[in-house]
């Protein structure tokens, strides 16, 4: 225990030659990490007093919000392509405390997001089998799922990502259906309708944020990427599209053919009754499948980002080298089996209580990483930068002004108990680091040394300008 590990490790389990992924199956893992279908957007009907707002909400949220997120991300991935993801851009800003409460309080809302979706998946299906309704077949059904789901993780991520991609081929398919269909019925003065009596706007900014947010997460993924200085830009400008439409579509058909009248029915589900609505028994039986099976690729796609981010924080020497252990299929098993852990633990919370939760969490970390971005421009203007945002310095502080207003607005219409339970975390972190130093000090647990650890560098292959490769190459601290 008093001994230091290192990757290199005779006694380690050799793994096999873990498949970089590519392009295609990285757009649907980011499609994943962000939405997964409209399953879940209906809400923005029912707390925005109607169609106008939800509609307006999916297309001006995505310009202050979702392409700023994605345009940073862009860039600072491809420049440090490694699976600490975020972790390193804070670290190599602001320093590894700062870096770690990044790290510690991502990974914590990555896990109460991911917790949401066995249980929605069960919610779905309780439709057609009622006894999942009950504690003694749901508690033992959900385990059992957490525990098949989080296997498919272990196996590899190559397989997560073309997983990714069927089930999204075969959670869009009947909104497709459903909007051809509703063609002839669309009446789009509908659209236009709004209540401002019945708006509430806590629950209208929330569902917003959390349908449009967790661009980010495929950062901690750089590492398994193939080409990332490629790969990156096109995959997000790619999910963006993707993600826009699988919200706008399906909305714009079920508010367009159906009355006024029903947008106080519009709550979490609500697609399935428009499918029948529209279609009949077939189509609603299509959309409960289809919702179910994104839950589960919601699920395998936030994991893969959770496990990775640990193993790469491991690596970074922030966490204790079993972290960074990797199974014979190249996937961190310690990892994976920490973050399923926090998901069982999770699942008995509400889903309105795990969004507002998460949302807090998440738009702590996101501030970090909006000042990170800017930061970067001024103190290591050199850094070589395969994707560029097109924008100068005060251009990019411009760019990262709207979301951080969005992000502080999401945070000051959050309950009292939210601030409360947040504090706790922001405490448990802040003690946590320090304490993890004297474990390392003390030599109570394995830790990578630094002269081991990857040295966060754009790699060859996705240089633009080979000749400052060398200028230009991030350590991983300043």
């Amino acid at each position: 225990m008093g001994e230091e590990i290192t990757p290199n490790d005779e006694d380690s389990v050799k793994t096999k030659p873990s498949p970089k992924l590519t392009l295609l199956p990285l757009v649907f893992l980011i499609f994943y990490e962000v939405s997964g279908g409209p399953f879940g957007v209906e809400d923005s009907v029912k707390s925005g007093g109607g169609p106008l707002l939800a509609l307006l909400g999916f297309l001006i949220f995505p310009i202050i919000w979702s392409i700023p997120e994605a345009l940073v991300t862009a860039e600072l991935a491809t420049s440090f392509p490694e699976n600490g993801g975020y972790v390193v851009w804070i670290s190599s800003a602001f320093g590894p405390f700062w870096g770690f409460q990044e790290g510690f309080w991502k990974w914590f809302s990555g896990v109460m997001d991911n917790a949401l979706y066995p249980v929605l998946f069960l919610d779905y299906l309780k439709h057609s089998f009622p006894v999942l309704d009950h504690v003694a077949a749901r508690v033992p059904t959900l385990l059992v799922l957490t525990f098949a789901l989080t296997y498919l993780n272990y196996r590899g991520l190559h397989i997560v990502g073309f997983s990714a991609v069927l089930l999204a081929v075969f959670s869009l398919c009947p909104f497709v259906v459903m909007a051809l269909l509703a063609v002839p019925r669309i009446s789009p003065k509908r659209w236009l309708f709004v209540d401002f009596k019945k708006v509430n706007w806590r629950g209208y900014f929330n569902t917003m944020f959390w349908n449009l947010n967790y661009w980010d997460k495929a950062s901690t993924l750089a590492g398994e990427v193939e080409s990332p200085g490629k790969t990156f830009p096109k995959a997000l400008f790619g999910a963006v599209l993707l993600v826009m439409g699988s919200y706008l579509i399906p909305l714009m058909a079920g508010t367009g053919a159906l009355s006024e009248s029903a947008s106080g029915e519009w709550s979490d589900g609500y697609f399935a009754e428009v499918g029948m609505l529209i279609g009949g028994v077939w189509l609603k039986g299509w959309i409960q499948a289809a919702a179910a099976m994104s839950n589960l690729g919601l699920f395998e796609a936030e994991m893969s980002s959770d496990a990775f981010q640990l193993l790469g924080m491991s690596e970074m020497g922030m966490l204790p080298a079993f972290f960074a252990q990797r199974s014979k299929y190249g996937t961190p098993t310690i990892s994976i089996l920490c973050s399923a852990t926090g998901v069982i633990f999770l699942s008995w919370m509400s889903f309105q209580e795990i969004i507002e939760f998460l949302n807090f969490l998440y738009a702590l970390g996101m501030l970090l990483e909006f000042a990170a971005f800017v930061k970067l421009r001024i103190k290591k203007p050199e850094l070589n930068r395969p994707y560029r945002v097109p924008l100068n310095t005060l251009g990019a502080l411009l760019l990262c002004l709207p979301p951080s207003l969005l992000l502080i607005l999401v945070m000051v219409l959050a309950t009292a108990k939210t601030f409360l339970i947040s504090g706790v975390i922001v405490v448990v972190g802040f003690c946590l680091h320090p304490f993890l130093k004297l474990v390392k000090e003390k030599r109570w647990a394995r830790f990578i040394p630094e002269d081991t650890r990857p040295v966060l560098e754009v790699s060859s292959e996705s240089q633009v300008d080979e000749e400052d490769g060398d200028e230009s190459s991030a350590s991983l601290l300043p």
